[in-house]
Order: C-alpha cells, then structure tokens, then sequence
C-alpha cells in the first residue's frame, strides 16, 4: 500500500542519504557494464552462438566441455594431410608442412588464450555477478521493505496525530 500510494504521489517517501544513492546508482553502473563486458568477451572468445550455447549447458550441468580444435589446428590438419598427399620432399608439400606446423603452433596458442581469458577473466566477472550482485540485490530489496515499513508507520502516526489534534479542538 505504501509503495503504491508513493508511485501515485500520494505518500510521502523517506529520502535515502545522497551518498548512497550514489553508491546504489555506480553498484548498478558496475553490474550493467560487467555484464556487457562478459557477454562481448564470450562472443569475442567464441565466436559461434550454438558452441556457445553448448558451452553454457555444459556449465551449468557441471560437466565438463568437451575440447575443441581451434580453427587453426584444423587448418594446420589439412595441410598436413594435404602436404603427405603431394608428398612432403616436394616444394609444394614442404612449405605445406611448415605452415600447417606454424598453424598448429597458432591454433594451440589460441587454444590456451581461450582457456586462460576464461579463467583469469571471465571467472571473476562471472563470480561477481552470480555472488556479490546478488547479495547487494538481496540487501537492496531489504532496505526498500524496511524504509516503506518505515514510511507506512510515519503516515500512521501523522494520521494519529492529526486525529488527536481534531479531538483536542472539538469538545
């Protein structure tokens, strides 16, 4: 009831301190920046949606995603094969096989840039949504119920007081 007559100006509404409020404003700034920051480090990371969806069920079924060959290893793969079918003493099949080994080289760097972003940096992002959010959110709708709770026992009281003094005057 307090909440509602507030939204249709019809209580009046405690005020918190403006430090706070500035507090609240950058805790949301945060939470809305980390989660950009998180989703756009995925898709930079893992450019394919469905690998990505993947990915997620298998994070939250805690099982362990099945690894995946960097789309540089597979090109180093084919050159490989490609350099064995031309024949590895041959021009083509030799400069074949030093890029496919630098591509492999590439595709297992790659391979630990993924596994060390996603550690080193996606986790912590992630822990900070999935635990401090929550809790600040959690304490947030705590304040909100105690200050209407507060709000609702100043109209009663103003209303009290209003009827005492209409009382006293009228004998």
């Amino acid at each position: 009831l307090q909440f509602t007559e507030e939204k249709l100006g019809q209580a009046e509404k405690t005020e918190l301190d403006a430090h706070f409020e500035n507090l609240l404003a950058r805790a949301d700034c945060t939470k809305n920046w980390t989660e950009k920051i998180l989703r756009q480090t995925e898709v930079l990371l893992q450019p394919n949606p469905s690998a990505r969806v993947e990915e997620f069920l298998y994070e939250k079924l805690d099982r362990k995603v099945p690894s995946r060959v960097t789309n540089g290893e597979l090109l180093a793969q084919y050159m490989t094969e490609a350099a064995n079918d031309f024949g590895p003493g041959t021009p083509y099949g030799k400069t074949l096989i030093k890029v496919g080994e630098t591509q492999r080289r590439l595709g297992t760097a790659e391979r630990e840039f993924i596994r060390s972003a996603s550690i080193n940096f996606l986790t912590p992002l992630r822990n900070f949504l999935e635990g401090d959010w929550r809790t600040i959110s959690k304490e947030r709708r705590i304040l909100q119920n105690r200050r209407l709770d507060l709000d609702a026992c100043k109209a009663r009281l103003k209303k009290a007081k209003a009827a005492e003094a209409k009382a006293a005057v009228t004998p």
